[in-house]
């Protein structure tokens, strides 16, 4: 007799199909509509990119903890931050501040972008470039380095995603902001909203949008 399944990290994506679905119609109906984003949704197979103890809550609509008092943000989140940066376009060349567990990046990349992405917790970058390659996802460039200051050797990028709240918008990355080109941030200190940052010929265009909570932005690397 066939012994039955067990929901370990190696098989658990087979028994997670329904629930990345169930997931993917909760994001519908809280108003994500680019097909691009929910397919990266669904597709991203969010429980490699969380320890083992808490895969079968992956799927939840719930921010995570990834150690070192970091966290993976809930899905909404994720789908959120990522639809503003390439709806109505290609998604082109992004820098990601703040690599975490590599979620977010994997969402990026099965959206088709050309994702770098910088992190200053080296324990942490190591990790998600093994979540990445256990997700079959290696193309993004992963940095050890301060968000802060940005990849200026790789500038200019047609979109940047923050994934940790800073106090103001740091002026090295929207110089690295092509014109046309957005930026998505959490902001605040205590209260945070989520911003809409682009780049226009004019100048910068500012839009606040949803309170959020994020980890704050930390200078230097670790």
């Amino acid at each position: 007799m066939a012994s039955q399944l067990t929901p370990t990290r190696q098989n658990y994506g087979m028994l997670s199909d329904r629930t990345r679905m169930r997931m993917v119609d909760r994001l519908r109906q809280a108003g994500i509509r680019d097909e691009r984003v929910l397919a990266a949704m669904y597709e991203v197979p969010r429980h490699l990119f969380v320890d083992q103890a808490l895969a079968t809550r992956a799927y939840d609509d719930v921010s995570l903890p990834i150690g070192h008092a970091q966290t993976i943000s809930q899905p909404l989140t994720v789908a959120r931050m990522t639809e503003l940066l390439i709806v109505g376009r290609t998604p082109g060349k992004i820098l990601e501040i703040g690599t975490g567990c590599g979620y977010q990046t994997a969402v990026l990349l099965k959206t088709g972008a050309q994702v770098f992405s910088m992190e200053r917790l080296a324990p942490l970058l190591d990790k998600a470039r093994q979540h990445l390659r256990n997700a079959r996802l290696v193309h993004a460039r992963l940095v050890h380095g301060d968000g802060h200051l940005g990849l200026p050797e790789a500038a200019p990028f047609d979109g940047i995603i923050m994934t940790a709240a800073a106090k103001s918008i740091p002026d090295a990355l929207v110089s690295q902001l092509a014109e046309g080109g957005k930026l998505v941030m959490p902001m605040g200190d205590g209260e945070q909203f989520l911003w809409l940052i682009e780049k226009t010929a004019q100048g910068l265009q500012k839009t606040k949008l949803d309170p959020v909570k994020f980890v704050p932005l930390l200078p230097g690397r670790g």
